[in-house]
């Protein structure tokens, strides 16, 4: 079974629950639910319809703000941005807005509009994006194609620590999360494409691209 990010060959049982397995990738450490334990399209875009995402929740702009807070640092007025899985309450793309960025939405089932993902940005957000993507290496690939080059791609996803804390881990028990990183898993990442990487905290991180990259 090939890795989803990787896409290497050899892949190892990590863990099995009371409705999925896990396995791990030798190379890349990425931990993933097989595509025989996924939800459905249908029954995955249900579980997101259940997401409450208001704009106006102030605990809501709080934990966004980790992500947030240290892009406006890096990425100064004026500057394009994409908010790539806003979800069915965007609010991350709302405050860099309020903020005075020229901002686009896209989300696979909230906000499809194929078009935005032709365009070309100074930086570009994902927040609690990653564990749900069932192709995370292609979809990766596309967001720092996306990416001008010094443009700057910010993740936000709980990283796996090891695997008996995995076991207890709330973060896997969510049915639509099926790719778990670590932080080795995303520095492989980064240095494929040539990205210097920044853990912020336990579960931001951001990825710059140089002024001269060769991977697209």
């Amino acid at each position: 079974m090939d890795c989803p990010l990787c896409r290497h060959g050899h892949t190892d049982f990590y863990h099995r629950d009371e409705r999925r397995s896990y396995r791990q990738c030798r190379r890349c450490d990425l931990v993933f639910v097989p595509p025989s334990d996924r939800l459905s399209p249908a029954e995955e875009k249900a579980h997101y319809d259940l997401h409450e995402n208001d704009p106006s929740d102030r605990g809501y702009r709080r934990f966004l703000s980790r992500l947030f807070e240290p892009m406006r640092e890096r990425v100064p007025v004026p500057a394009r941005g994409l908010d790539f899985g806003s979800g069915p309450g965007p609010t991350l793309s709302l405050m860099f807005a309020e903020a005075g960025y020229d901002m686009a939405l896209y989300d696979p089932y909230y906000a499809a509009d194929s078009g935005v993902l032709q365009g070309r940005y100074d930086f570009i957000t994902a927040s609690e994006v990653a564990e749900h993507l069932y192709r995370p290496g292609a979809v990766l690939a596309q967001l720092h194609g996306l990416l001008r080059p010094g443009g700057w791609l910010g993740l936000m996803t709980k990283l796996i620590c090891d695997r008996a804390a995995f076991a207890t881990w709330h973060y896997r028990r969510d049915p639509t999360h099926v790719c778990f990183f670590s932080s080795r898993t995303l520095a492989w990442w980064a240095e494929q494409a040539g990205c210097d990487i920044f853990f912020i905290g336990q579960d931001v991180i951001l990825l710059h691209k140089p002024l001269s990259s060769a991977f697209t």
